[in-house]
């Protein structure tokens, strides 16, 4: 099989549940429960010994007496029942997942991993996990948890924890985030990562790939791939177990060899992965690598333009701190914006900062106007907006905050050099302001602009967009 055999795992045509109880909530019936709230359109045979039915279903006393080919089993049963059942599997089954624990991640449990290894090999049966949660995919219309959006988007995910991965689903679709598929692997006894961020590459419905890692039985292999794709496609890396105490950490949890922080540092230099070291800042990465074209040349002048002089000076800071040029613009860029008359208080040099009370002027059309001499200035490739929410939304007469999203688009599409346009919303924490705050978020991410609540977050997915383009000029250079 090649790369295509993990399709049947996102969009399965019928999934085989190993581990739904008839008389009570097991896994495997909440994870059928998940899969008929996300809208599975597939058929679902859960496999009990004795049970007529489970969860309404019709129910099946093995995977052989299943009357269709299995494309991809979910298993939940006690561990030491794991590799008889695989066997069992052969010629039946293409993709299964193991999310039973019990194996390399505790004391004692790496002789019945291995077993369940060669079971796998034995049986001709791709195994997932151990010790893992499942695969989400809105296309295919598949989850292991609830409150999951069904919204196809072009984000994949290779998750080594599974909390984690509920993590990344929920808190990255509140963000704007939007998932061709997130698989969590476990204890990667058979599968590996590598051979999921494969069919990430060859997928077209991903532009963009997540790997949270604590470790992996082919590093080599990981490395191997990632140098092959040349960056084609943007893959940000937040590795677990850096530290001596947190390889401690990971071997208890997936029974990961972490690896030496150096050697992980020196994979996303010579790959163009993006590392981070927060979730916060995978999915800050995430939501600018899903919004904006990558340009020809690193990201490295950047204009500052928004309402608050103070924020203004933290947020030259951060930029700075990230290695961007916030420097004064041309000339010719000043005079045009003194030409416009702001009112007083404002600069014009970079950052450029103007009361709020002058960007709804003429229904917002003052920023346009601005905005559009900025991206035209000599040498910008990134504009970073940011806007005090609580002060733009007390105008109550107009949509200034709407008004001002529509310019930035408007100045984003009409730019020759089409630089990057980035926008902070600040809230003060305000339980009606942060609701309007999601409302703008969806509304700008949904058209392209990546949205952030602080300046310093926005600085630095700004420097993992940088850190790609660098990397693609450098093999360019090298190629020639």
């Amino acid at each position: 099989m090649g790369r295509e055999q993990f399709t049947p795992m996102f969009e399965p045509a019928a999934i085989a549940v190993i581990g739904a109880s008839a008389n009570s909530v097991a896994a495997g019936n909440r994870y059928i429960r998940h899969l008929k709230a996300f809208g599975y359109a597939g058929r679902i045979f859960p496999v009990h010994p004795s049970a007529a039915e489970v969860e309404g279903l019709e129910a099946f006393p093995s995977v052989a007496s299943v009357p269709v080919p299995i494309d991809y089993a979910y298993v939940a049963v006690a561990a030491p029942l794991v590799p008889d059942l695989l066997r069992s599997f052969a010629g039946r089954v293409r993709v299964a997942q193991v999310m039973s624990s019990g194996f390399g991640e505790t004391s004692g449990g790496q002789a019945l991993e291995r077993e369940l290894a060669q079971a796998a090999r034995d049986a001709g049966v791709r195994v997932v996990g151990p010790n893992c949660l499942g695969v989400y995919c809105p296309r295919g219309r598949v989850t292991f948890t609830e409150r999951t959006s069904n919204e196809p988007g072009t984000v994949g995910i290779v998750c080594q924890s599974g909390g984690l991965g509920i993590d990344i689903i929920r808190r990255g679709q509140n963000r704007g985030l939007r998932f061709s598929g997130l698989v969590t692997v476990g204890n990667c006894a058979d599968v590996k990562p590598s051979e999921l961020v494969e069919h990430f590459l060859d997928s077209a419905d991903t532009s963009v790939i997540g790997l949270y890692l604590e470790g992996v039985g082919d590093g080599r292999g990981l490395f191997e791939v990632l140098r092959a794709a040349r960056s084609r496609k943007p893959v940000v890396l937040l590795k677990g177990g850096r530290t001596a105490q947190g390889r401690r950490a990971a071997a208890s949890h997936t029974g990961a060899l972490a690896g030496s922080d150096e050697g992980w540092k020196a994979l996303a230099a010579q790959t163009g992965t993006v590392p981070v070291d927060s979730l916060d800042s995978f999915l800050d990465a995430l939501v600018a690598l899903q919004c904006l074209q990558l340009q020809e040349r690193p990201t490295q002048r950047v204009v500052l333009f928004g309402n608050g002089g103070g924020t203004s000076v933290l947020g030259t800071d951060a930029l700075v701190r990230a290695g961007f040029d916030v420097s004064a613009l041309d000339p010719g860029s000043i005079a045009a914006l003194e030409a416009l008359r702001l009112p007083a208080g404002s600069s014009v040099l970079n950052p450029i900062d103007v009361p709020a009370g002058a960007l709804q002027q003429d229904e917002g059309r003052a920023a346009q106007r601005i905005m559009d001499i900025l991206c035209s200035a000599s040498g910008v490739d990134a504009l970073v907006m940011h806007v005090n929410m609580t002060v733009v939304l007390s105008f109550r007469h107009i949509d200034m905050l709407g008004n001002l999203i529509d310019a930035a688009l408007r100045t984003r599409n009409a730019s020759p050099s089409r630089a990057h346009v980035v926008l902070v919303l600040r809230a003060d924490g305000d339980a009606d302001v942060e609701a309007r705050r999601r409302e703008y978020r969806q509304r700008a991410v949904g058209a392209g602009i990546p949205v952030y609540d602080e300046l310093i977050a926005a600085a630095n997915a700004l420097s993992g967009v940088r850190h790609v383009e660098a990397y693609r000029v450098r093999i360019r250079a090298a190629s020639t």
